[in-house]
């Protein structure tokens, strides 16, 4: 008997001894197989994310340890994460590659690309704004707070006031940041500043029942029912959501103020990033990054000119059917977008009938995929207003990714700041673009992958997705969802926004274009209005790169169907390349080409 005991004290102390090795192993050294050290990649990052996983919604309910925190953004948070980054980098370096599977490879090479541009940038850590018009943590925040944020029970409402409770530290450490920059002389354009305190001064301007952070909560709690959530205790909620924001984040709001009141003096003009330190390197790896492409900035400006000169000849042919002869392309196209009959009404219910035509666009086309698309996202997708608060510098639309556990559907914003800038001869291209088949089918399929690593159901690269929505745009053409003049003339439009940006990003950034130069140019080659224009512009000043993005991508799609309608003729499916394209994640527009070679293999073994 006491041998017996013995021997299983010893086998209990031996098994807890080699898991103890095994968990040393998987955190500290390299895991023996790769796929533990995909996983631990993504864990690692994912944990110190609270953010993240709040949007994501990837654990159980009974996981949500990280509720009411906020990620990090102090510059010494950063240097871990870059120490992290080359350590990562360097552990996959000492994996053999061809001692591989060929799915493996794939994944491989992704986070390959992934991690060596990312340490090649740290030198560029700080050549961006954290304080901007556009995506700055000033209305980024709020935006998490009011759409990411769940709100299911009374523990939720109590970490969302803690997470209020939190902007003045998150504020603090964005701070010590800012002041990295002034020192090393990376500061933002001066419309950025004007633009982000009118913003920011807006904000809390507003009683604090009134501000968003106070009215989406109240949204939430009206969709928890009386017996989870007694009347009483909302109330005290509401009070307590209404003076976190009076104790904290309008405190945190006024250090943000008062540091962009003392920097607006020193800012003398609306510059590219060439007049910064080490400005031109920075650019030729942003547009690296951003194209994954070895493409230089003369390159993609050269593209830009031949794109914006083809497109502008097709968009001429359809003005002149329309009678529309003399003067540039974007001043028809203009006479165009400010016709009655294109234009709904200013008014609470225009803007409520431009949602509905959206969500009807959206559903006819998503009914009529079937002969092009076998694998089709499980999740649905709906229209939204982009938040008031933040409208006046937001682009016209963008798309956010539903909740990983079904929780939240995607969701095609819309910026309905003004209802004249939604023509309708315009709006099929953009529901195409933002939601089927454009980011929720490409998007929501990422997420939906299976047997692959996490990282690749999230990593993000820019010119495959939005070359893909840019696709998605010609695609539904091609099949015939644009048959009426206007609205190819939309659809061209569209790409030619898209070719433009090839000109004045690079133009702005590269060639040392001005503000208003780059203005002028698009409002002349596009016929957008001028305040999504000026939008567009101030964008990619403080984007640099992430613009070109969209038409280097689709071109390099296009390219890779008609190379593999050339070579497999008639046994070239679109249906089997759509499902091949998107099942494979984004992933670098270089891995891209190399994996349409293994496909167009496979189909020619399966032809023979």
């Amino acid at each position: 008997m006491r041998t017996a005991l013995r021997w299983s004290v010893r086998l209990l102390l031996l098994v807890l001894l080699l898991a103890a090795l095994l968990l040393v192993n998987l955190i500290w050294f390299k895991p023996v197989s790769i796929r533990v050290f995909f996983e631990r990649v993504f864990i690692e990052f994912a944990v110190d994310n609270p953010e993240m996983l709040s949007s994501m919604r990837m654990l159980p309910p009974w996981l949500d340890w990280y509720e009411d925190d906020l990620a990090d953004a102090s510059p010494a948070k950063e240097d871990e994460t870059f120490a992290k980054l080359r350590d990562d980098y360097a552990t996959l370096k000492r994996y053999d590659r061809a001692d591989l599977d060929a799915d493996t490879q794939v994944s491989y090479d992704m986070l390959d690309y992934f991690l060596g541009m990312q340490v090649e940038g740290e030198r560029f850590r700080y050549h961006n704004y954290p304080l901007n018009q556009l995506f700055g943590v000033q209305n980024e925040m709020p935006t998490f707070m009011a759409t990411q944020h769940q709100v299911r029970d009374a523990s939720d409402a109590a970490d969302y006031i803690a997470r209020l409770d939190k902007f003045p530290l998150k504020f603090e450490q964005v701070l010590e940041g800012l002041a990295i920059r002034e020192q090393r002389g990376i500061l933002p354009p001066r419309f950025v500043v004007e633009k982000v305190l009118a913003e920011m001064r807006a904000f809390v301007a507003a009683a604090p029942q009134d501000n968003i952070l106070y009215t989406s909560f109240v949204e939430k709690l009206l969709k928890i029912a009386p017996d989870v959530l007694p009347e009483t205790e909302r109330e005290q909620l509401k009070a307590g959501v209404a003076a976190a924001i009076e104790r904290s984040v309008y405190p945190a709001y006024g250090t943000f103020i008062a540091y962009y009141d003392g920097l607006l003096p020193k800012l003398d003009g609306n510059h590219g990033v060439w007049a910064l330190p080490d400005g031109e390197a920075y650019y030729a790896h942003e547009v690296r990054n951003h194209t994954t492409t070895d493409m230089t900035p003369a390159q993609v400006h050269a593209l830009g000119l031949s794109e914006v000169a083809r497109i502008e000849g097709e968009m001429d042919a359809i003005l002149q059917a329309q009678g529309l002869v003399d003067g540039s392309v974007g001043a028809r196209v203009q006479l165009i977008a400010t016709r009655p009959d294109q234009l709904y009404p200013d008014t609470d219910a225009g803007r409520a009938q431009i949602i509905a035509d959206f969500q009807a666009m959206i559903d006819e086309i998503d009914a009529g995929l079937g002969p092009y698309f076998n694998v089709r996202p499980k999740q649905g997708v709906t229209v939204e207003r982009v938040p008031e608060f933040r409208e006046k510098t937001a682009p016209g639309a963008y798309y956010n990714p539903p909740a990983f556990d079904g929780s939240r559907p995607g969701t095609f914003y819309i910026n309905l700041r003004n209802t004249a800038e939604v023509a309708r001869f315009a709006m099929r291209t953009l529901a195409y673009h933002e939601a089927i088949p454009g980011h929720h089918f490409q998007t929501t399929i990422q997420q939906e992958l299976t047997g692959v690593p996490t990282f690749r159901k999230v990593l993000p690269f820019t010119a495959f997705s939005e070359g893909w929505a840019l696709y998605a745009e010609r695609l539904a053409w091609e099949i015939g969802f644009q048959d009426d003049p206007l609205d190819n003339l939309g659809r061209l439009q569209a790409e030619m926004f898209r070719a433009v940006r090839l000109v004045v990003d690079t133009g702005m950034h590269a060639k040392r274009w001005t503000r208003e130069q780059a203005i002028a140019y698009m409002l002349e080659k596009t016929g957008m209005p001028e305040t999504d224009v000026v939008a567009e512009i101030e964008r990619y000043l403080v984007m640099p790169g992430q613009a070109l993005a969209y038409k280097v991508g689709m071109n390099e799609i296009l390219a890779q169907r008609e190379r593999a309608k050339a070579e497999l003729g008639e046994a070239f499916d679109l249906a089997r390349f759509h499902d091949f394209v998107l099942t494979g994640g984004d992933m670098p527009l270089t891995l891209f080409k190399q994996r349409i070679d293994v496909w167009i293999a496979a189909q020619n073994a399966a032809a023979d």
